[in-house]
């Protein structure tokens, strides 16, 4: 592992399936859920819940780009959440739910322009993509309940409904980039 690590933010909709995702990936360090990109400060999630805030729940990866590089992360993002559906994931709907790259650096724009660019050209969803990418500005960690969500609350029935099909077509896919588990 390099001693260098990076931050990823990226916003597809609920917070808890994006961790519960990017958690299982081998050079991801931590995930944190939180919320960015609105006017309040230091909001609370009834307050991002609103849709009034400016927020987007979102998570911040720390990763080894030595291990996984953010055109990496950002392939997994394109095919882990509908990035064509306006402020909406599923049954999850408002601004706080938008589709969106966090860039945390000009490199990092780059790569997310281009990777947009590529994920439309692919034609992996049947309309055009409407991810927002915006500079990275001040980040807030979610309330300690919401962090490691999943692991914490498997039984919970948003977990079986929503995440459990998600968690389960995302290893199919990508079980080559999986951390192992002992």
């Amino acid at each position: 592992m390099s001693k260098k690590l990076a931050k990823a933010t990226l916003g597809a909709g609920c917070f808890w399936c994006v961790e519960a995702v990017y958690l299982e990936l081998k050079g991801v360090n931590e995930v944190v859920s939180g919320y960015t990109g609105g006017a309040v400060q230091d909001p609370s999630y009834q307050q991002v819940c609103t849709g009034m805030t400016g927020h987007a729940e979102v998570v911040q990866i720390t990763f080894d780009p030595a291990v996984i590089s953010f055109s990496e992360i950002l392939y997994v993002f394109w095919r882990t959440h509908d990035p064509t559906t306006l402020n909406r994931q599923g049954a999850d709907v408002g601004t706080q739910y938008r589709s969106v790259i966090y860039y945390h650096n000009e490199e990092q724009r780059t790569v997310a322009e281009n990777s947009k660019r590529e994920a439309d050209a692919a034609g992996l969803w049947k309309n055009p993509i409407v991810t927002e990418i915006a500079p990275a500005v001040e980040f807030y960690a979610a309330e300690e309940y919401h962090q490691d969500y999943y692991a914490l609350n498997p039984h919970q029935p948003y977990c079986q409904i929503v995440i459990n099909p998600k968690l389960k077509k995302f290893r199919k896919e990508f079980g080559s980039k999986l951390k192992d588990v002992n």
